[in-house]
């Protein structure tokens, strides 16, 4: 008997001391009057970081929180400070993140959400942020293994961080996936807030190229939306997010002179889903003068199997590269598929974990092979004028390397040779190009 009593105090003490948190907890919360909770496919870090950025050219004191590339946590003064974690994610982190916030008397705290699992959105947006401003950049068709089947499942899991009786933004553009956000919306008794291609295309060619890196034209335009309805002007909005410092995994352009030709390397390891990485390749493929030999980079993760799959599928429908460099672990499965599809054998590179200097003189390697076949003795009847034609070809072209699929591991690596090794430099994009092109995802 005594040792039921004693399980039933112990019981009763820990639901006291769990009631007692949660009431301080959400004391805390009420310190942040403006808590924006951004979700979405791709583009969260970006956006994050945006908004964020905005808010403090406009004098809002904001903290942020990003869990894209390296997780950061970017206090008032824009000075970026990395996440300690004993193990792996978890989404109670975000309870340190508040905290510290409102240690930084914070007036805004815009923060990525960080689940996957539908159950876990809901409990962090309704436990863990309670957002006044809820954001979810786009729902496209990744992570189907968990968030899926289908991409209007992912709308859904996406909408489980819509908050009560606030304002949720979205650059989506797709009628289906909106009538399923709208439907949360009307649950939570919040309005939804949709960015079109009109607000995009506002977005101007020289507005674009006053950033260290490609950005899209629809990211640029949500987040503008979001600081705009918390009372910052357009202009001042802008000018903090050209000034902000951008995620790791953000898209940046490098070139360099290999061997007296230009080579384009485009980062763009954090597209990972079909759409996106189509987007960008079909956006890039014509875009840097003069390039006629384009390299495909994609990095496998042995843990996103399903990812090489569908990937996979994608890339054998694209406009054809030269090249395609699979490197990563779980490769096998990429490669499998990718020749099941089509793909010629002689076209493919497998490379593991190998560093950039690797990568970059497998790539000449194979070319020169191919160089040497075409200026081989040939039978009578092709003529020396067109095998003359190849080799020169060959050895003027240009080359465009796109890296995509994931930027963990030597995706990350790989970003950092390219964009931090003596040699490449930043490319600017044009603002003379087609706004199209910028518009990669």
């Amino acid at each position: 008997m005594n040792g039921t009593l004693a399980l039933v105090a112990f019981a009763a003490s820990v639901c006291a001391a769990a009631m007692v948190e949660a009431y301080w907890y959400r004391r805390q919360l009420l310190k942040i009057p403006f808590r924006i909770h951004v979700n979405g496919t791709r583009g969260k870090s970006s956006v994050t970081r945006l908004i964020a950025a905005g808010l403090r050219s406009g004098g809002i004191r904001t903290c942020a929180k990003t869990t894209g590339t390296l997780a950061r946590m970017i206090l008032p003064d824009g000075q970026e400070l990395p996440i300690f974690r004993p193990d792996r994610a978890n989404v109670i982190e975000q309870k340190r993140i508040v905290q510290t916030a409102v240690g930084h008397n914070a007036d805004a705290l815009v923060i990525e959400c960080m689940a996957l699992q539908p159950l876990l959105q809901s409990v962090c947006e309704l436990k863990l942020v309670r957002s006044t401003h809820g954001v979810i950049t786009n729902a496209r068709a990744d992570h189907l293994d968990v968030m899926g089947p289908t991409r209007l499942d992912v709308a859904r899991a996406l909408s489980a961080t819509t908050p009560i009786s606030g304002d949720m933004f979205t650059a989506e553009d797709r009628a289906d996936s909106l009538s399923v956000m709208k439907e949360a919306c009307d649950d939570r008794a919040s309005q939804l807030v949709v960015t079109t291609a009109d607000d995009a295309n506002n977005i101007t060619q020289d507005e674009l190229a006053q950033f260290s890196y490609l950005e899209h034209a629809e990211n640029v335009a949500l987040a503008l939306k979001v600081c705009q309805s918390m009372g910052v002007a357009r202009d001042v909005a802008l000018q903090g997010m050209w000034e902000a410092q951008p995620d790791p995994g953000a898209m940046r352009v490098h070139v360099q002179e290999v061997h007296g030709n230009s080579w384009h390397f485009v980062n763009a390891f954090a597209a990972n889903d079909p759409e996106s990485t189509t987007r960008i390749w079909d956006a890039a493929y014509n875009y840097f003068p003069g390039v006629t030999q384009r390299v495909l980079v994609m990095n496998c993760r042995v843990d996103r199997a399903d990812r090489s799959t569908t990937m996979a599928e994608a890339v054998a429908t694209w406009a054809p590269a030269d090249r395609y460099v699979i490197i990563g672990s779980g490769t096998d499965i990429f490669l499998r598929r990718l020749l099941k599809r089509g793909i010629h054998p002689d076209k493919v590179i497998c490379l593991g974990n190998s560093s950039g200097p690797e990568l970059v003189e497998s790539v000449l390697e194979s070319f020169r092979r191919e160089e040497r076949m075409a200026t081989a003795p040939r039978p009578h009847f092709q003529s020396g004028t067109a095998v003359a034609e190849r080799a020169e070809e060959m050895e003027s072209s240009a080359m465009m390397l796109m890296g995509i699929g994931n930027v963990a591991g030597p995706g990350m690596a790989l970003a950092d040779h390219f964009g931090q090794d003596q040699g490449w430099e930043r490319f600017r994009t044009p603002v003379t190009r087609p706004a199209r092109v910028l518009e990669m995802v």
